[in-house]
Formats: structure tokens, sequence, C-alpha cells
């Protein structure tokens, strides 16, 4: 799968709203650079949650992270969505504001999955 465009997602649950993002990436240091890019964007926000999957050398690198939610709640939940959609160079980051009403570990999976779903609904096609 390949990413098409860059595109945002937004959903709201318990008061909590998750922005989701979606790009290409070809290296790391691209992908800090995005990184660092939405951090001073959306600089009031407290979780900052990704998860990468690309091609480099002909190696492929994944990485993920919780960004201090509950270990394997959020970052997880994004790569295996990136690998299930098979998608190569391409980055979800999926910012949260905490709207002050806690999800449990298994609401943050679904809130996180959901929103990193609805920005990738359009923007991967097979080639």
């Amino acid at each position: 799968m390949k990413i098409i465009t860059e595109k945002q997602s937004k959903i709201e649950i318990k008061k909590s709203k998750f922005l989701g993002f979606c790009f290409v990436i070809k290296s790391e240091e691209e992908f800090k650079e995005k990184i660092a890019f939405l951090k001073k964007e959306y600089k009031d926000a407290r979780h900052f949650v990704w998860a990468y999957r690309f091609q480099e050398s002909g190696v492929l690198r994944e990485k993920y992270t919780d960004d201090k939610e509950p270990s394997g709640s959020a970052g997880k939940p994004l790569l295996f969505l990136l690998q299930k959609k098979e998608a190569i160079d391409c980055a979800i980051v999926v910012v949260r504001y905490f709207g002050g009403v806690k999800l449990g570990v298994g609401g943050l999976m679904r809130a996180y999955t959901e929103s990193a779903q609805a920005v990738l609904v359009d923007n991967l096609q097979k080639f």
C-alpha cells in the first residue's frame, strides 16, 4: 500500500479529542522533522502517539511509541494497523487532548485505532 495524500482525522471520545495524521516518510530523519512540527503546532496536547514503517536500503524499519499511555495501548495498535494494511513508507501520528475521563486500556486501544483507521480510509491505495 502507498499513501496517496496526506490527510487528517478528528474524533472525540468521552471529552478526549484525537487528531490523526498520516504522511509519507522515507527515513527516520524525515519522520523526526514531521513529529517536531506536530509537537510545535499542537504544543498543548497531552500525548503524541505514533507508528511508522518504511524501507531503507532494502531493510524494513518499524517503530512505535505509546507516549506515556499504558504500555501497548496506543502505538502498538497503530503499528499493527500499518502491518495489516501492508503500508510502507507511512507514518501515523495521533495527537490526544485529554478530556478528563480515563478510557482504560481497551478504550485507549479502540480510540487510537479508530482515529488511525479514519485517517487511513482514503489515504492508501494499492500500487
